[in-house]
């Protein structure tokens, strides 16, 4: 059975659920969701050998939420997840992550080879850092609705998502990203669209696991894990040092086959190419029929290849 507790990195609490003993595992979470996201993962894990930690990342659930907009760049996440590795007594650990999660995951990787020793990224390719920042090429490509262009203004999204959190959770968790078109926002509807209040949940997701998340989200709201989009531009201008830099750890790579950001037009080129980035990529997992929520949709295949992954790049001694 996993606990809780609040452990403080680099400056700030974060709130972590924790299982096992054995090389330590780390799972980050994506948007808009929460350690408990990992609740298949973290008893198959910890069962399997490994020691398993899974934060609620900067801004979101039990963790805290710095009040500046740029406490959320990607050298402050990653940097919590180096100092969660010294705070939990241990010399490195295999990183995880999913959606938003992923990014960290990869530049965890890319940034601390010396402490992060192999690598997974569900849901989201690894990094492919442009020429120019992000926002501008969407812009020069005739592109005004994409949703990260709508999370920039600060108080936009906010106000939209927080008007119903439990329609919003279940508008985003049941509907997910299966359609391209969901990564764009309608004129006047918002993030959300054409929302329908009697959506069906899919079996994957419990009524119980639904109101989690809505009063996680109830007690913390959505301005944490938005400022993460907020910095999207300014994580290109960091990152600079590492133009065409590849991650050279063993890495695995998992995705739903029926995820648009990983189906769309450039989510498949990057998948297609990510070898190019990821030297010893040891697995390319797509999982067919599946979608965003990759690991809650099918805890089964994913726990497999997380274990076998592990079991390779980190033996139980």
């Amino acid at each position: 059975m996993s606990s809780t507790r609040m452990i403080k990195a680099n400056g700030i609490e974060l709130c972590v659920r924790e299982q096992g003993e054995g090389a330590l595992v780390l799972l980050c979470h994506g948007w808009p969701e929460l350690s408990y996201s990992w609740r298949h993962q973290i008893p198959a894990l910890a069962a399997a050998g490994y020691r398993v930690v899974a934060p609620d990342m900067r801004g979101f659930g039990g963790s805290q939420a710095p009040a500046e907009i740029g406490a959320y760049s990607i050298f402050d996440i990653v940097g919590d997840m180096v100092a969660l590795v010294g705070a939990l007594g241990a010399q490195d650990a295999v990183i995880i992550g999913h959606d938003w999660g992923a990014p960290v995951a990869w530049h965890a990787a890319l940034f601390r080879p010396d402490l992060f020793k192999a690598v997974a990224g569900l849901s989201v390719p690894p990094p492919f850092r442009g020429r120019a920042r992000p926002l501008d090429m969407l812009r020069a490509g005739g592109i005004e609705t994409f949703y990260w262009q709508y999370f920039q203004a600060p108080g936009v999204a906010e106000a939209e998502l927080e008007r119903d959190i439990a329609l919003t959770m279940r508008t985003m968790l049941a509907r997910g990203f299966s359609d391209p078109q969901s990564l764009f926002v309608t004129p006047d509807k918002g993030f959300l669209g054409e929302v329908d209040p009697d959506l069906p949940l899919p079996a994957w997701l419990s009524a119980d696991d639904l109101a989690y998340f809505v009063d996680a989200y109830r007690a913390s709201g959505f301005r944490g894990g938005l400022n993460w989009y907020r910095n999207i531009d300014r994580n290109w201008e960091l990152t600079a040092p590492w133009q065409d830099a590849q991650i050279r750890q063993p890495s695995l790579f998992i995705a739903g086959g029926e995820d648009a950001v990983v189906t769309g037009l450039i989510g498949a080129k990057r998948v297609q190419d990510m070898e190019r980035v990821l030297p010893d990529l040891r697995r390319k997992l797509i999982v067919a029929g599946a979608g965003h929520w990759i690991q809650q949709e099918r805890p089964d295949e994913v726990n497999a290849a997380l274990i076998a992954f592990l079991r390779e790049v980190a033996p139980q001694s």
